[in-house]
């Protein structure tokens, strides 16, 4: 699961041959929370003739290569699809040996994240996750809570849909015991009885294996997000990729509804040098 050459890399700052460009985009213009949908091991496998396993193991090892490298970018927050809600349809052959992988990275990368002051966080919810996980899980929570970089999200047993009704659940719970009132109710509110309540929303958000959904991940949170999609396969993601997806947000125009110019001209009016309106 680990890829030690790239590990000794980072910790003795010599430059491995065939790394990608240095990421010279400044922090101001890199993403500060970046969602990923993980898509592809399976399919990965299946073209190298291993068994789904195999490729659900290569992409644990991207997991660990793009967590690095984000925490070495300034990246305030990644957010990594890990299990959704639909999930447990699958082989419990498959479900089972997901299981065991999470258990597994959470003891395996506990020291990673220490060393690299990375804090871990789980969004969905905790019914049917085995006890031994949850309690992995837990100690990993708290060892990691006071640390001030990276926040890694792992988003197990999630479903953006559920989310959202267990917030209204909450919303709705506060109205009947008269702690709120309807009026009262914002955009705010609602944000605050996600799962993410108090995390920043995701500023990118990527997909890999070419698919264009969402496939029901923080629906609410990625309203102005901006998406970018690779036909990588989550196993063949690395370092290049990721810098790829930051280069490209670093030169899209964020308006939010608004224009992109200083102050905004009105409707049909031409810029001052003669050209063409831009806003």
């Amino acid at each position: 699961m680990s890829r030690p050459t790239d590990i000794e890399s980072l910790t003795s700052g010599e430059e491995l041959p065939n790394q990608p460009t240095p990421l010279e985009i400044p922090t101001e213009r890199r993403p500060r929370h970046i969602a990923v949908i993980m898509d592809g091991n399976g399919r990965w496998a299946q073209r190298q003739n291993q068994p789904r396993i195999v490729g659900h193991e290569n992409g644990a090892a991207s997991v660990r290569t793009v967590t690095e490298e984000c925490a070495r970018l300034g990246i305030g927050q990644l957010t990594l699809y890990c299990l959704s809600s639909e999930n447990w349809k699958r082989p419990a052959e498959e479900l089972d040996f997901l299981m065991h992988l999470l258990q597994e990275y959470l003891i395996q990368e506990r020291e990673l994240l220490l060393e690299n002051n990375i804090r871990l966080k789980m969004i969905g919810r905790r019914d049917r996750l085995p006890a031994d996980v949850l309690e992995e899980m837990d100690r990993s929570l708290a060892l990691t809570a006071n640390n001030t970089g990276l926040t890694l999200c792992l988003a197990i047993n999630y479903g953006s849909r559920g989310e959202i009704v267990d917030a209204i659940r909450g919303i709705a719970t506060e109205v009947q015991a008269g702690q709120l009132e309807i009026d009262q109710i914002e955009e705010a509110t609602v944000s605050e009885h996600l799962y993410t309540q108090g995390m920043a929303d995701p500023d990118l958000l990527i997909r890999t294996a070419g698919e264009m959904r969402i496939s029901n991940y923080l629906l609410w949170q990625i309203s102005y997000a901006e998406l970018w999609i690779t036909e990588k396969l989550w196993p063949e993601f690395g370092i290049a990729e990721l810098h790829q997806a930051i280069r490209n947000f670093a030169s899209r125009d964020r308006r939010y509804g608004g224009l992109s110019c200083e102050i905004a001209r009105p409707i049909g009016s031409t810029s001052t040098d003669g050209g063409a309106d831009q806003c």
